[in-house]
């Protein structure tokens, strides 16, 4: 879902780009998603779920610790409340974003930007951590003291993830001013494959070769623009195909130069090489699995 449909800002880019139709992308998404999470998400996830022995991080276990006074028994609409409000939040910048490559909004309206910036991830996190302090401590007439004590206790097993993925992020940026994305995808342009296997193929490469999927699936999406908008034969269809096989190429086998690479093992406090064996296989799995499917919707919308 990450990857494949809108309102993530990698396909809606890539969706304007190309000039597909953000409906198409949305539904034909959907039915690249799904089957793609039950092959790796459930199959492939079982499989290294069984093969590795892979201990609840200690951040989930739900100890309280040294804070038992803290404990309560939150009402299921609080819950709820908690857990949706950053999604819905987060939707705000996202949803506008597509609904502004849409033409349906302006980014200059200033209540777009109010609602963009209330999306902003820290932003919409930041505001969930606070209604949690009011709703779970302060309502509940807990201390201030123990609510500032809860709330600093967190800041340690989350610190050492914090600077990993930070790294890994800024590794990945270095390589994106360098320029490499955009060499490798000048230089794979005139090898003459058809452009969905071209545009899959190059994602994939940019992806491994610099991290960031949004990067790579936005770099690929130029370069084949006037390739795909210069071509009058491709149907709505085969460009949401496109769009997708596109987005498949982009998540292909994330490595140390992914933020979300060093954000996995460090949660779960693997190590390098199982982290390898697991993500990474994994993340290219969705890769093939995606652009297969993709593949596939493009074949049979060329025929009809």
């Amino acid at each position: 879902m990450h990857i494949f449909v809108p309102p993530h800002p990698g396909p809606v880019a890539a969706t304007g780009l190309l000039g597909a139709d953000v409906g198409l992308v949305l539904i034909f998404g959907l039915l690249v998603a799904l089957p793609t999470w039950y092959v790796v998400g459930h199959l492939f996830g079982g499989y290294v779920g069984r093969k590795y022995d892979i201990p609840v991080p200690a951040i989930l276990r739900g100890s309280t610790g040294d804070f038992t006074e803290f404990a309560s028994a939150p009402r299921i609409g609080i819950i709820m409340t908690l857990l949706l409000l950053p999604i819905g939040l987060i939707f705000f910048n996202t949803g506008l974003n597509m609904a502004a490559t849409a033409g349906l909004v302006s980014l200059d309206d200033a209540w777009v930007q109010v609602l963009r910036a209330i999306g902003e991830t820290p932003v919409a996190l930041l505001i969930t951590v606070v209604l949690a302090m009011a709703l779970l401590g302060w309502k509940k007439r807990k201390s201030a003291t123990l609510v500032e004590s809860v709330v600093d206790s967190a800041l340690g097993p989350v610190s050492a993830v914090i600077l990993i993925t930070g790294a890994g992020g800024m590794f990945g940026g270095v390589l994106r001013a360098s320029g490499i994305g955009n060499a490798l995808a000048e230089s794979l342009d005139a090898i003459g494959l058809p452009v969905i296997v071209a545009g899959f193929v190059i994602a994939a490469l940019v992806r491994i070769a610099q991290g960031s999927a949004t990067v790579a699936l936005t770099t690929t999406a130029a370069l084949l623009q006037p390739v795909v908008m210069g071509n009058t034969m491709f149907n709505p269809v085969e460009l949401a195909a496109i769009v997708l096989a596109l987005a498949a190429g982009s998540v292909f086998a994330g490595h140390v130069n992914d933020s979300g690479f060093w954000l996995v093992s460090r949660f779960f406090g693997m190590d390098t090489k199982t982290t390898l064996k697991t993500w990474t296989v994994g993340q290219a799995l969705v890769g093939i699995v995606g652009f297969t499917i993709a593949a596939a919707i493009y074949l049979v919308a060329s025929l009809i």
